[in-house]
């Protein structure tokens, strides 16, 4: 499942992509065809993330919720975009060069398509049911303004082991499998400890980490955690293997030791014994 990184660089790129003109819209698969007619002709005004959920914003008042889950994709294409498939649940397309959009540079290329694929989640909702879905979801270390106060409250009144917290949306929104290993090895914080025997101290550093690395993979489009200083180059010239400490590795990056793996809220968590000891 794509992380929150990812939704938050998305919703960039949709917007530069699409700018200010007219966006067709269609629904090859059939499933959102009634929506999609809607919104077909529309202006796209803005997009934004929060956490896993994507929320594009149109001019007639409708705002498409889309949440990728396990298997969802969305894919850009130069024009005409690959042959109609009945995959394929939305399309967006551009109708013309326009403004690059919030946050953009450069030109908006004519003619980009947008193909969505497996999503969990496609419908359009109002402003009060987006709401509803945001109020259901944590503190956002890629937002402005995140609750952090409220994330700590939550993440440390639990019993739950922390490699479990870290994965509920509920208390912090964006973090998946990846960055969970990779935050608890670079904390030495082993991943079944109980989150409630961590100090304030210790959230609000796991806090920062995760904003920092957020950043780092929502600039460049992929994971990184390791330290530039370690790995002999900076993170845009890291290589695949170079990114990671833990996480699906079979040694530890830092000592060499065998990694370890333990079931934590029903996903594999890979850690290190000797760095994250219990």
């Amino acid at each position: 499942m794509p992380e929150g990184h990812i939704i938050h660089r998305l919703a960039r790129h949709v917007r530069r992509s699409l700018g200010d003109d007219p966006v067709a819209v269609s629904s090859p698969q059939g499933r959102f065809a009634d929506s999609a007619a809607l919104l077909n002709g529309q202006r796209m005004t803005r997009t934004e993330a929060w956490g896993k959920d994507l929320f594009v914003h149109w001019e007639g008042g409708e705002i498409l919720h889309v949440h990728l889950g396990l298997i969802g994709k969305f894919r850009l294409s130069p024009a005409p975009g690959p042959d109609p498939r009945d995959t394929i649940r939305l399309r967006l397309e551009g109708t013309g060069p326009g403004d690059p959009g919030e946050g953009g540079t450069g030109s908006v290329v004519e003619g980009d398509v947008w193909d969505l694929t497996g999503p969990m989640t496609c419908r359009l909702i109002t402003p009060a049911e987006q709401r509803a879905v945001t109020d259901r979801l944590g503190a956002d270390p890629l937002r402005r303004n995140p609750d952090v106060e409220a994330a700590r409250t939550r993440f440390l009144a639990t019993k739950r082991p922390v490699a479990a917290v870290l994965l509920d949306q509920r208390i912090i929104a964006g973090i998946g499998n990846v960055y969970r290993a990779e935050l608890l090895f670079r904390a030495g914080i082993h991943p079944e400890v109980p989150a409630n025997e961590l100090s304030e101290a210790d959230f609000d550093s796991l806090w920062d980490d995760t904003v920092k690395l957020m950043r780092i993979g929502t600039r460049l489009g992929n994971i990184i955690t390791t330290e530039p200083d370690e790995i002999g180059r900076s993170p845009g010239r890291m290589k695949a293997d170079d990114r990671l400490y833990v996480y699906k590795r079979q040694h530890c990056r830092r000592c060499g030791s065998d990694i370890a793996i333990a079931e934590v809220a029903g996903r594999n968590c890979y850690f290190c014994p000797t760095c994250q000891p219990r």
